[in-house]
């Protein structure tokens, strides 16, 4: 069984009062909570009362950057992603930010007006999660990432999360997270019926204004 002993610590931002729906938004390898702070007024969203959640993930060694202590939601053992995964790891983290959508369930806001969105290792974790939540969720939103243990989606995917609308983005020169891999989990999604908005930008491992309006234009279909 895996360990579920840590709470995720995580910034507060509400762009109104009484939130109508909650973005929980993590961050990549070695960054915190505070990289993506600046999307709440980039994305311009409507004027409806917004809860952004921008967790930390654990401290903890990280194999492939020579067991330096970073914040890492796994770890990663090979360059080859997909090799030697974290599953340990990866469930750890899974059931951290399962906690935090159960928590603004009991703040009011229900599942389906939940959006898990992340980037490099925190998109990782938003599939990860998002596709196992036994409920569906408003959305979720994986920006230069990829499907973690591919191999057991069919048997750990909820019917729930069918219903879940998912935006994946990446850059076409990424060099950290290839696109070849992030296409194989685009490919492997729609196999399986997920309903996915794909874009692709000239960038390496990082987010683009492009990204961010087309994100932006994405969510407004969902906040309603």
């Amino acid at each position: 069984m895996p360990d579920n002993s840590f709470q995720l610590a995580a910034i507060d931002i509400t762009t109104g009062d009484n939130p109508l729906y909650t973005v929980i938004w993590m961050h990549g390898l070695g960054a915190d909570g505070n990289d993506f702070v600046p999307v709440v007024q980039t994305l311009d969203l409507p004027a409806v009362p917004v809860r952004f959640l921008f967790p930390h993930a654990p401290l903890q060694p990280v194999t492939i950057n020579g067991g330096y202590t970073m914040r890492a939601w796994y770890d990663i053992r090979h360059t080859d992603l997909i090799e030697q995964e974290d599953e340990a790891g990866l469930y750890r983290s899974q059931h951290a930010i399962t906690a935090l959508i159960e928590r603004e369930h009991q703040r009011g806001t229900p599942s389906d007006h939940v959006i898990l969105a992340g980037f490099s290792q925190g998109a990782a974790m938003a599939l990860q999660t998002g596709l196992r939540y036994p409920g569906r969720l408003a959305g979720i939103i994986a920006l230069s990432g990829y499907l973690p243990l591919a191999h057991k989606i069919a048997e750990e995917a909820h019917t729930a999360g069918k219903a879940t609308p998912v935006f994946m983005a990446h850059g076409n020169e990424d060099p950290i997270v290839p696109i070849a891999l992030a296409h194989t989990s685009l490919q492997l999604l729609r196999k399986y019926h997920y309903s996915v908005t794909w874009h692709e930008y000239p960038m390496e491992h990082s987010v683009c204004n492009q990204e961010l309006a087309d994100i932006s234009r994405w969510l407004k279909t969902l906040l309603k």
